[in-house]
């Protein structure tokens, strides 16, 4: 228990000395994962919808896909793209290997298959009157698609939700396509498996209360935007 009681003092402390440090790495998990979860759901939103709604050649072999993504362990993606943007791989050229550049597309190809599979099940879940009433209106698909959304919100909202759950509490693909550079690529997931391993475990809860944090801050932001009437 001393042990314990001992950590969280340290915790608090860490907090309360709060630097430019810790604010670089809070910024640096902020912008990646807002940043990845907007493109993952901006492309991922509307195929959802289009795979809920649709009948195309080739809708089985995406959904499949999407299914297979959305539970993709993240340190094959993070493999998967180091072995892409390595100096000697296919697209080596473009420098990417231990940037954010590199964390923002690891986490864009782990929330746009939640985006896309979590809005497809909802959208696919509404009744079957609202559904045959939307096939019967003279409207251009991307209207009967936003239609479709709107009466899915709370569902999308979930997609989003999950979307953002996935990324700002990933480490292994970040980790190793980002490498965990101090001031360049470090975030709070790989700060708290760092602390962790040098034993400094009030660091890495104190980290781990700001990812509680950011987590709260935005699911209820979401929460309220899928709770929200939408129209007149």
């Amino acid at each position: 228990m001393e042990f314990i009681t001992q950590v969280i003092g340290d915790a608090f402390e860490a907090l309360a000395d709060f630097g430019p440090e810790l604010a670089g790495v809070l910024g640096l998990t902020l912008v990646v994962s807002l940043v990845s979860t907007f493109i993952g759901v901006v492309v991922g939103v509307p195929l959802g919808v289009g795979l809920a709604l649709g009948r195309f050649r080739g809708r089985r072999a995406i959904t499949t896909l999407v299914h297979v993504g959305m539970g993709i362990p993240p340190v094959l993606v993070g493999l998967l793209l180091l072995l892409l943007f390595w100096d000697s791989g296919p697209f080596g050229s473009l420098g990417l290997v231990f940037t954010p550049t590199a964390m923002v597309i690891a986490q864009v190809v782990l929330a746009l298959p939640i985006a896309a599979g979590v809005t497809a099940g909802a959208v696919g879940g509404l009744a079957p009157s609202a559904l045959e009433q939307l096939d019967a209106l003279k409207l251009p698909r991307i209207a009967k698609g936003r239609i479709a959304a709107i009466e899915a919100r709370s569902g999308v909202a979930a997609a989003v939700v999950a979307s953002f759950g996935r990324v700002i509490a990933e480490v292994g693909a970040v980790l190793i396509i980002g490498g965990n550079i101090a001031g360049e690529t470090r975030v709070l997931t790989t700060l708290i498996v760092q602390e962790s391993r040098q034993a400094r475990f009030g660091a890495a809860v104190a980290a781990g209360v700001l990812l509680l944090l950011i987590s709260l801050v935005v699911n209820l932001l979401l929460g309220r935007f899928g709770q929200r009437p939408v129209g007149p």
